[in-house]
């Protein structure tokens, strides 16, 4: 066999490991894309401040923050400007950061995503995990750092800044597909044809590109990668959800795209804490979000920021890999068993209608921000 025929035959490999990864995927991540939809027209930016502003108070902010972004579908690229957004309209400083924590590390289509690929105890920690963090972050920076009165009150009149880019009627800074003007809805079905051009155009288009790149590196990772490699450094322990941390801190990758990445590697050995530990902390933070919490919310805020993601993502991991030993299970036979229920045809189904609306979404996204 010629090298160029080699080649093509392990090109071909790793095209049919990423497509199954994908078709796995597929059903869930058109419902949860639909659920994401329905939150963009149906939850209005005034009830977003009523709970996440002073008025709140500075605790019970921190918890709506929390709660309110653990099932919003945004990336760290539009999460910053959101975050700071909320600041400058009167947020808390805890508040912002919470938010700025749980938005990006879940979100309604990050949560059915996990669920095809892992196995629902990790569908259903990772979201109370996240929302653990995002807590922790926001009372310590309220207890560490806390703001003088008059820098948590609403301005007198307040720039017209947008509360989320999903939510807003002006561009936004990010420069995500999302990010741009909408049409106000008026009735129930011209809001679910609003919903659903947000969610299967411009939310796909705006994680696409990362969304296949992650499914491509599974596939790579799943093609070439020995098992033994894997279980042998990461199978568990605090030195593997440390070498997990520091991997995931600087990497800039979303929620949905890092899952198919830590399904790929749970199955080549990795034990389930440290595949969380990268699970949480990668979506949370890139180089690019601490340069702008650094540079706007100030270095003791950032320090809190990072320090609570590291130490609430090696905690989480420990539980976990504890929960699955108490419990018996061998994450390796149940990983992705959710998705067993349906037959492989209609999976490649969802895996064919899901595939051109992620390109046309990159596509238009583009074409909007030219």
């Amino acid at each position: 066999m010629s090298f160029a025929d080699a080649a093509v035959e392990i090109l071909a490999d790793i095209m049919v490991e990423s497509w199954d990864i994908f078709a796995e995927a597929a059903p869930y991540l058109l419902l949860g894309f639909g659920i994401a939809g329905l939150l963009h027209v149906f939850v209005p930016d005034d009830k977003v401040m009523q709970y996440l502003g002073s008025s709140a108070g500075k605790f019970r902010s921190v918890i709506n923050a929390s709660f309110l972004g653990v099932p919003l579908p945004l990336c760290s690229c539009g999460v910053v400007p959101a975050a700071l957004s909320l600041r400058k309209r009167g947020a808390t400083k805890g508040a912002t950061l919470s938010f700025l924590i749980s938005t990006p590390q879940t979100g309604v289509d990050s949560i059915a995503i996990t669920y095809a690929l892992l196995d629902p105890i990790m569908t259903v920690f990772r979201p109370v995990a996240t929302f653990a963090t995002a807590v922790v972050a926001g009372v310590a920076e309220n207890i560490l750092n806390p703001s003088k009165d008059k820098d948590d009150k609403l301005p007198e009149k307040p720039a017209p800044l947008n509360v989320l880019p999903m939510f807003s009627a002006e561009p936004d800074s990010c420069g995500c597909s999302s990010c741009g003007p909408h049409e106000e809805a008026e009735n129930f079905i011209d809001k679910v044809k609003a919903g659903a051009k947000y969610a299967y155009i411009e939310l796909l288009g705006e994680i696409g590109f990362w969304l296949i790149v992650g499914v491509v590196v599974a596939g790579i990772i799943s093609y070439v990668v020995p098992e033994n490699l894997v279980g042998n450094y990461l199978g568990g322990g605090i030195a593997s959800m440390l070498l997990a941390l520091i991997v995931g801190i600087p990497l800039y990758i979303c929620a949905t795209a890092s899952t198919p990445l830590a399904a790929v590697l749970i199955l080549k050995g990795m034990s389930p804490g440290a595949a969380f530990v990268f699970l949480l902390a990668g979506p949370a933070t890139n180089a690019a979000t601490i340069t702008m919490v650094l540079k706007f919310l100030g270095r003791r805020t950032t320090a809190v920021y990072l320090a609570s993601i590291a130490l609430c993502a090696v905690v989480c991991g420990l539980v976990l890999d504890q929960i699955y030993s108490r419990l018996g299970i061998d994450v390796i036979s149940i990983a992705g068993s959710a998705s067993e229920v349906m037959p492989e045809e209609v999976k490649n189904i969802f895996a064919v209608i899901l595939l051109p609306l992620l390109l046309y979404g990159m596509y238009a996204g583009k074409k909007c921000t030219e």
